[in-house]
């Protein structure tokens, strides 16, 4: 087995202060990376800010012999994610990969949840992941290499009470994943995404609190740092990882039924149903023209 290293490359990670995405710079860095650690500092429902959260994830990559450079600017902005990504070009010369960790929580039901909250935690996990792969892909272009990594949740995938706004972020982050990968293909680049399981900040006051306890950020790491390296030749996929646990997950679509031209009702919908929802034979699409096809060719005669 080849041993994964990243020497020679830079790695731009968000929300590196703390949790997952601190364990995600110090394996990099260990592994060869020169890191830009990026936080706010803020709280976890995004509150606030402190320099030294990044700061301190920088010095201990540097005091273990590697590189790093310590950033604070606002990823949740356009200009905040272009500071970021030129920090990195101007600190290490490239950008190889951006890792999206960054996060915030504002959890409440969605009909007590005000506007703000909503839009705040949107802005952070999907706009973020936006405009920093955004700032970050005309400099892999020209290098004809580029390796990003999206952060989803099983909130985003399945959904989770009270979560309405980061469950919505959270999945968009999977459909930005699609799309990318189709716009990066042709220059090397790879967009894949993780869905975390870890006991962080974030989710130590949860539920299964107890249950995360053997789920150390530094297990979902591994994951992320595969779905980075040169050894990850794929591109557009979701690897749930958590507690020492890896498995794919992929959106499906049953084979469906093909309704007859002149009976195209609701009543025909209805009593059709359970062929309609059969998962027997369900396939996955690799963009949205291969979906399109299956709709309009038959799989069954009528």
């Amino acid at each position: 087995m080849n041993t994964i290293n990243f020497d020679g490359r830079v790695a731009v990670i968000t929300g590196a202060g703390g949790g997952l995405g601190r364990a995600h710079a110090l394996l990099l860095a260990a592994r060869g990376a020169a890191v830009v650690v990026n936080d706010l500092g803020g709280s976890v429902n995004g509150v606030g800010g402190d320099a030294s959260a990044a700061q301190q994830v920088a010095r201990e990559i540097e005091a273990a012999g590697g590189r790093a450079l310590a950033n604070c600017d606002d990823i949740a902005t356009p200009e905040g994610a272009q500071r970021l990504i030129d920090a990195a070009l101007e600190g290490f010369g490239r950008v190889d990969i951006v890792i999206n960790n960054a996060g915030i929580l504002r959890d409440k039901t969605l009909h007590k949840m005000e506007a703000a909250d909503f839009e705040a935690v949107v802005r952070v996990h999907l706009l973020g992941s936006a405009w920093c792969s955004r700032a970050a892909l005309p400099a892999m272009q020209r290098q004809q290499y580029g390796r990003i990594v999206m952060t989803t949740s099983a909130a985003g995938l399945y959904g989770n009470f009270g979560q309405s706004n980061y469950g919505a972020a959270k999945l968009g982050v999977v459909g930005l994943m699609n799309t990318l990968k189709h716009e990066g293909a042709k220059f090397g680049i790879r967009v894949n995404t993780v869905a975390p399981v870890a006991l962080t900040r974030m989710t130590e006051d949860l539920p299964l609190g107890r249950l995360l306890a053997q789920a150390l950020p530094e297990r979902v790491a591994a994951g992320v740092a595969f779905l980075a390296s040169e050894a990850c030749g794929f591109t557009g996929q979701i690897l749930a990882a958590g507690a020492g646990y890896f498995s794919t997950v992929r959106l499906v679509e049953g084979k469906g039924l093909h309704a007859p031209a002149g009976d195209v009702t609701p009543e025909y919908v209805a009593a059709h149903w359970a062929e309609i929802a059969d998962e027997s034979g369900a396939r996955g699409f690799d963009s949205a023209t291969e979906a399109l096809l299956a709709a309009f060719t038959p799989t069954r005669p009528s």
